[in-house]
């Protein structure tokens, strides 16, 4: 198996809204914001090679949207979801299942891209994973959520008979674990779930080369957000991330955990400590140094 790390591109968004009750004379020490009170975040995907399977965990924003839909969200750098796989010798028609942790627009705007007047899935011979439960969630939104779920994004994916449902099982309140190897994709990878953010998102877990490493999603967008107060405005039931996010980095430390963070602007990877001020991080890399 090989992982590589896959970078679509950098977009803002306010940072009050990110850091949540966390006051900014703290927040911007972490993450400097610009005059408009945005700070930027990546939008970092990860590549499962895996024998036969080429598995992509999430795909960014993608480019289909108007001018007015990007003028909010400021996207900037040089990286793209097509650049980033040329640089490991594929394409996206190589991909054979994209892995979606949840469909808010800044995961899964990529999954679809527009030809002509039609939408079309951008990754034709894959199979796209959801879960049952966060795809009602996402396709009868509430009006807090729905501006974060556009139908573009989803309702494709379903339309063009490539979707597949991860079966995901037992309570949903709590980080659970659910095996993935049930739906014949890789034996290494199984699947946390957890609520605070949106319903039933999911972390990917997957063992490599002696590590276990767990895609983040949104359950820590980035390093800065391990301390147990920093949780997003976003997060429809923030009480229940704070206690998914203390249980996990409980078991994270205990089991030596790397996390992967998708939207942390600078850091791939690092691992926990404990520390007089709670766990915290210990060393920080890139997932190309693990070997």
């Amino acid at each position: 198996m090989n992982l590589f790390s896959i970078n679509t591109g950098h977009f803002k968004l306010d940072g009050g809204a990110m850091y949540g009750v966390v006051p900014k004379s703290i927040w911007n020490k972490l993450n400097p914001a610009d005059e408009n009170n945005l700070c930027s975040w990546a939008m970092r995907c990860l590549l499962i090679e895996d024998e036969d399977r080429l598995i992509l965990i999430d795909n960014g924003m993608g480019d289909k949207q108007d001018v007015k839909f990007f003028g909010h969200y400021y996207l900037h750098g040089n990286d793209t979801l097509d650049k980033s796989l040329a640089q490991y010798g594929f394409t996206r028609n190589d991909i054979t299942d994209v892995f979606l942790t949840h469909l808010h627009f800044d995961h899964c705007g990529g999954s679809i891209r527009r030809v002509g007047d039609r939408l079309v899935p951008a990754f034709k011979n894959a199979t796209y994973w959801s879960n049952e439960h966060h795809w009602k969630w996402a396709t009868v939104p509430n009006d807090r959520e729905k501006a974060s779920f556009l139908k573009e994004n989803i309702l494709p994916i379903q339309e063009s008979g490539q979707l597949q449902f991860v079966e995901v099982n037992g309570e949903l309140s709590m980080v659970n674990k659910v095996s993935f190897h049930s739906s014949g994709i890789i034996a290494d990878l199984s699947i946390l779930v957890a609520n605070g953010h949106t319903d039933a998102m999911m972390l990917p877990v997957i063992k490599y080369k002696g590590r276990t490493i767990v895609f983040m999603a949104d359950l820590l967008p980035s390093i800065s957000h391990i301390p147990l107060p920093y949780v997003m405005a976003y997060d429809m039931f923030p009480l229940t991330t704070l206690k998914e996010k203390k249980s996990f980095l409980t078991e994270a430390l205990e089991k030596d955990y790397t996390l992967f963070f998708e939207h942390d602007p600078i850091n791939e990877c690092c691992t926990l400590q404990q520390t007089e001020k709670g766990i915290r991080v210990k060393e920080i890399f890139i997932l190309s140094e693990i070997h």
